[in-house]
């Protein structure tokens, strides 16, 4: 299909999706009455997608790493190193994970706690310049795939199996570990994300809402980082003070103080490895948040700015998806942000049709981070190619027609507009 780009590190969900929806395209440019093709196409792939979920299918695959799929790993690996050594610990982390699906949860970890925290400490033991510099690149390196995983992890209430308790103690104190390594605050991103973004969906009360800026313009975007970077310590306390969640508000101030104190300590114990084991990935992490957050739900339909499906969008690219989780399904995340992330792209072809009916966006070979540097740009050619347009008034759309209902979707709202169309927002919210 012309302008739809299928990259060779695509998962296998997203080639499954992207193809599916492919076909649809050259079936709406047929003109024709195809239903019972498209419907038996999409019952196909939901099949095909939920056999790879199910332990007790012959087609189960389980994620064991993040930058290849298992069925690569059996191809490419000698039989000896698949027998006697992948299939072993694929076993072994069924059982240890939450879903079996999840061995690749178990990878990370491993991978955490014998390269970040060894390196870190040694930093503090002997520091050097170039291993300072080495270690912060690895954990620039680590953050993306990392953050995704705590993603899982604050939505699932842990990644790890519950059978055991001594797995359940690790699953639940791990994160203050590693969390300051990768540059989150204790606890921050849980009073955040889940009971502060998901609860407003970037309505006007979201201390990260995009509605009041204009999402193309680089000294908007400027405002909406700095104002993250320097005070989300303080204003996400008075969010939940104001909503009348006192307890919340507490929580997440003491965290936040008492995260910045241990860090004043360390920086007077040992500045330079302070720099680079704590302060230069809190920075990093600090901006990368905002970048993805304002690719996110830089594209909102002034005419039902509170649907989930016009507010936020998907993404089918390999960075995504294929290292962080699927986090470009980011519509069903908002649509059920206790869904696994395994189920996404299932959940996108079963609803594919309410998809396309309320005029959601999806994009492909192209992340976040990317749209957002687009939009500052004003490139909407190269977001309007990156478009895989679903239902037949976006398939009928020309490039510069595409590119031009982009660019409306990127307006910054009034306050007058903002009034009419949340006419709830700042009343107080029972605590969740």
């Amino acid at each position: 299909m012309e302008n739809i780009v299928f990259s060779p590190d695509l998962t296998i969900a997203d080639n499954v999706v992207l193809e599916n929806l492919s076909g649809e395209i050259e079936i709406e440019l047929l003109g024709a009455n195809l239903e019972s093709i498209k419907a038996r196409r999409d019952s196909r792939d939901i099949s095909a997608l939920q056999s790879f979920n199910d332990p007790k299918s012959q087609f189960f695959d389980p994620t064991v790493l993040s930058t290849y799929d298992l069925r690569h790993l059996r191809r490419t690996l000698p039989v000896i190193v698949g027998k006697n050594v992948v299939a072993p610990y694929i076993a072994s982390a069924r059982r240890i994970v939450r879903h079996e699906t999840d061995v690749v949860m178990a990878t990370h970890l491993i991978l955490y706690f014998s390269t970040s925290v060894p390196s870190a400490i040694w930093l503090f033991y002997n520091f050097t310049y170039l291993h300072g510099v080495l270690h912060f690149l690895m954990q620039a390196w680590y953050t993306g795939s990392y953050t995704l995983m705590r993603h899982q992890h604050i939505h699932q209430n842990g990644v790890l199996t519950k059978d055991s308790s001594l797995v359940r103690l690790f699953d639940m104190y791990f994160p203050y570990v590693t969390d300051p390594l990768m540059g989150h605050t204790w606890n921050s991103y849980y009073y955040h994300h889940v009971k502060h973004h998901h609860v407003e969906g970037n309505g006007p009360d979201d201390l990260s809402s995009t509605l009041r800026y204009q999402r193309d313009d680089l000294f908007h975007f400027l405002h909406y980082l700095g104002r993250f970077f320097f005070f989300v310590w303080l204003d996400l306390p008075l969010y939940f003070f104001r909503k009348g969640q006192t307890v919340n508000g507490a929580r997440i101030l003491f965290w936040e103080l008492f995260n910045y104190f241990s860090l004043f300590i360390l920086y007077q114990l040992h500045s330079k490895a302070t720099t680079f084991v704590f302060l230069l990935p809190l920075l990093l992490m600090r901006l990368g948040l905002m970048v993805g957050n304002w690719g996110q739900h830089a594209f909102v339909d002034p005419d039902e700015p509170d649907s989930d499906f016009r507010s936020s969008i998907t993404l089918i690219d390999v960075a995504s998806n294929r290292y962080c989780f699927n986090d470009g399904y980011h519509t069903s995340h908002h649509l059920n942000p206790r869904r696994h992330w395994r189920e996404h792209p299932i959940a996108f072809l079963q609803q594919k049709r309410k998809y396309a009916e309320e005029k959601a966006l999806v994009f492909h070979n192209i992340d976040y981070l990317m749209i957002t540097v687009k939009l500052l740009q004003k490139d909407y050619d190269h977001l309007a190619r990156c478009l895989v347009p679903i239902g037949q008034e976006q398939i009928e759309l020309s490039m510069k027609d595409r590119a031009e209902m982009l660019r409306r979707l990127t307006r910054r709202f009034t306050e007058e507009e903002i009034r009419e169309k949340f006419p709830r927002a700042g009343q107080k919210q029972k605590e969740l």
